[in-house]
């Protein structure tokens, strides 16, 4: 009976943070594509007074060899979303799916590390959006490590 119940409580919070996870690269996503529409189109961000988009998006930084740097976290969201749904419907993606998904929220957050150093360091202007999506994948990883854990308990 104990048993039965642990294994329902763990599932139902593989559930809850399988949710969380697909919430969280939704708005890594949303926010990722709005800061490339911004990097492309010359447009100013809406910060709301808040931070200092501008002196972000526009510095040396926001790109890598004329790529932005939103487009590739929208690629990185876009697989972990990806990896998210498709691992119930393919077991050798099931299989693969919470490596992969730690593996890039793992590099996501180490190169968040790196960006918010920048920006308070460097450029001492923050993004509030950069950190929307430092939050983001920072959440994502905590949850891929958890279910990494669950995973090889099961």
């Amino acid at each position: 009976m104990t048993t039965e119940i642990q294994r329902e409580s763990k599932l139902d919070w593989m559930l809850v943070g399988w949710w969380l996870a697909v919430v969280c690269a939704v708005i890594g996503l949303t926010d990722s594509i709005y800061l490339t529409w911004l990097k492309i189109s010359g447009e100013l961000a809406v910060c709301g007074g808040i931070g200092d988009c501008e002196s972000v998006n526009v510095s040396i930084y926001s790109q890598i060899n004329g790529i932005p740097i939103a487009l590739l976290g929208a690629g990185a969201y876009f697989l972990i979303l990806l990896f998210l749904f498709l691992e119930s419907r393919d077991d050798f993606i099931g299989d693969w799916s919470p490596m992969i998904v730690f593996g890039l929220s793992l590099t996501g957050t180490l190169y968040s590390i790196y960006l918010t150093y920048i920006e308070i360091a460097v450029l001492k202007a923050i993004c509030p959006y950069c950190v929307l999506s430092a939050v983001a994948v920072l959440i994502i990883f905590v949850i891929s490590i958890a279910r990494l854990r669950r995973s090889d308990t099961h």
